[in-house]
């Protein structure tokens, strides 16, 4: 039998991420304003099944984002204020809108 774990219902988990359904950074940061590692998030899996790339794909992002803050000012085409964090329901979990930014090389 093969078992398909469904990860977006325990980051829906009201028990530890009060109202689940908002962004709020700080359901991962401790009282200091640290990160807290939760073992309720879990994008690569978990147990046998785990992806065996998550060390090269977690660096893999560090260094893009890195490069990219590093390299550009990024601004909105829009007025933040304006901008919606609402995901959109797939078939397959939640899709984030689509956003422009403009990228000044620094």
């Amino acid at each position: 039998t093969t078992i398909y774990p469904v990860l977006a219902s325990v980051l829906h988990d009201s028990k530890e991420f009060p109202n689940p359904h908002e962004f709020n950074p700080e359901h991962f940061l401790n009282k200091n304003g640290s990160f807290r590692k939760s073992n309720f998030f879990m994008p690569f899996s978990a147990g046998k099944r785990i992806c065996p790339g998550e060390g090269l794909a977690r660096m893999e992002i560090f260094l893009l984002i890195a490069t990219i803050l590093q390299n550009f000012t990024l601004k909105s085409v829009v007025n933040p204020q304006e901008l919606s964090i609402t995901p959109t329901l797939s078939g397959t979990g939640n899709v984030p809108p689509e956003y422009q930014l403009l990228a000044f090389p620094r």
